[in-house]
């Protein structure tokens, strides 16, 4: 997926979270505060579960740390846990504004998220 770029491909396919189905968290419907305004490239393991910060406060973007159980931050956003059917690299969304949660979907290239960060 290339998502850092203004012109994705045709036949790029945005891959689905086989556990969406499963966990309530994929269901949050607000997203988080937007960490930055590129996605992250990263080669996720098939089979193994990851948990994808939806807060945008985590310390170990673009993955949970569990800041948002720090009960002074007040931070509604859960993580998202989400597998990959394939061994290979994916773009993890970073804007936290993805409707495709955790994979990014192109979001960031939107005038108001370019300017935030």
């Amino acid at each position: 997926i290339r998502c850092y770029c203004k012109k994705m491909e045709d036949d790029t396919k945005i891959p689905i979270n086989p556990l969406k189905k499963f966990y309530s968290a994929n269901d949050q419907p607000t997203n988080g505060f937007i960490y930055d305004n590129k996605p992250f490239k990263f080669t996720c393991i098939a089979g193994k579960i990851y948990q994808w910060c939806l807060c945008g406060r985590s310390h170990r973007q673009p993955f949970c740390d569990g800041t948002h159980r720090n009960q002074y931050l007040k931070i509604k956003h859960r993580p998202i846990r989400f597998t990959v059917e394939e061994t290979k690299d994916y773009w993890l969304c970073n804007c936290k504004q993805t409707s495709n949660r955790p994979f990014c979907d192109g979001t960031h290239l939107r005038e108001d998220i370019q300017e935030k960060k």
